[in-house]
């Protein structure tokens, strides 16, 4: 099932609890993850005139370095998380990617300087939050039921898993798959050093595209 799904398998690193596999699909979207994580590394903020209300003059808005240390930070942790969770073949862990992931798009909306997309990423952190809830409380169950949150073995056992994986697709939902929803909401597309938030939807596809493939595979 894993060969039908992930591709050929490369390779194993076990280091520990957490398993590393490389197979077609994984290596395919850990090289994109680290690729866009590069060009963040290496961009600079784009500056941007904001015409003024009552005024014929236009304004500059220019990223201070220090917001452009967080926001750059928040997007290399982003991009870093998405590549470990491409990777990961173990429930567990990659739930804790999923929360990372979560926290640091949290960080790249909430480093704006502006009271609407303030707003957003407060209520974007309110729905992360709970998405814990049910994102480890399936891999408990899962834990529970099985004995196992090793993917491999998991794809062996023939134990019926539709009610937890339908909480834990609720729980990667909430805690990533909103967030592109939250940044447009903020119109952070017009807010200065926007670039950074592709990382926001590259990371969030990404994973839909990683849990899709586990909840098939087990």
């Amino acid at each position: 099932m894993i060969e039908t799904i992930s591709g050929f398998p490369i390779g194993i690193v076990p280091l520990g609890d957490i398993v590393f596999s490389f197979s077609e699909f994984s290596v395919i979207g850990f090289i994109t993850a680290v690729v866009f994580t590069t060009i963040v590394y290496l961009t600079n903020p784009e500056k941007q005139l904001e015409a003024q209300k009552f005024k014929v003059e236009d304004k500059l808005e220019v990223v201070t370095l220090n917001e452009l240390k967080i926001r750059r930070m928040m997007a290399i942790v982003c991009g870093i998380a998405t590549a470990g969770a491409m990777l990961t073949y173990d429930l567990f862990d990659y739930a804790l990617f999923l929360s990372l992931v979560g926290i640091a798009n949290i960080g790249i909306v909430s480093a704006v300087k502006r009271e609407w997309v303030l707003n957003a990423a407060y209520q974007y952190g309110l729905i992360a939050i709970i998405s814990t809830l049910p994102l480890f409380g399936s891999a408990g169950m899962v834990l529970a039921k099985t004995g196992t949150l090793s993917l491999f073995e998991l794809s062996k056992i023939q134990t019926s898993l539709l009610f937890e994986k339908i909480i834990f697709a609720a729980g990667m939902a909430g805690e990533t798959g909103i967030a592109p929803f939250y940044a447009a909401k903020a119109e952070m597309f017009r807010a200065p050093g926007s670039p950074y938030i592709l990382m926001i939807h590259l990371s969030s596809l990404l994973l839909i595209v990683r849990t899709v493939e586990i909840l098939l595979t087990i």
